[in-house]
């Protein structure tokens, strides 16, 4: 593909439509150059093309920072290990893992954070009594977001 076209490729977009339908996906997206096709079957085709800036979810990752409070000491902060959803509960409609006020002990579960359909638990790291819980059930959650204060 040395030589660029004008116009949308109506053959990818048929491949992509097929890729979408053959592996159950909902969406996919392929960018190149300053070309980004998105195909999705919740919506109508995206199309664009012009220079790429700045991913949209740079604005969510710093308007998450100040979930951690100044006040709060780090040390007592339980972060996410991993990008993922966060569930309270082992099931829908269970009891909730934790709540504020609880005592947990260390190595009791606290959250489970979903990626990539793998459940993985997230131990407290102390033992200690749940003064916080900064994330909500069936959210997403980014790398390092506060999830938990344990004092």
């Amino acid at each position: 593909m040395a030589e660029k076209k004008s116009g949308i490729d109506q053959a990818l977009i048929r491949d992509l439509a097929n890729i979408l339908n053959e592996t159950d996906l909902t969406e996919i997206e392929v960018e190149q150059d300053d070309l980004r096709i998105r195909v999705s079957r919740a919506g109508t085709p995206q199309y664009v093309q012009a220079p790429i800036a700045t991913p949209a979810f740079a604005a969510p990752a710093a308007a998450a920072a100040p979930a951690a409070a100044p006040s709060r000491n780090p040390a007592n902060v339980v972060n996410a290990p991993m990008v993922g959803t966060v569930y309270m509960a082992p099931a829908p409609g269970a009891r909730p893992f934790i709540e504020v006020g609880a005592t947990v002990k260390e190595g009791q579960t606290l959250i489970i954070i979903e990626a990539m359909k793998t459940m993985n638990q997230i131990p407290s790291p102390k033992s200690g009594k749940v003064t916080e819980i900064l994330v909500d059930d069936g959210h997403p959650v980014e790398y390092g977001q506060a999830l938990v204060v344990i004092e």
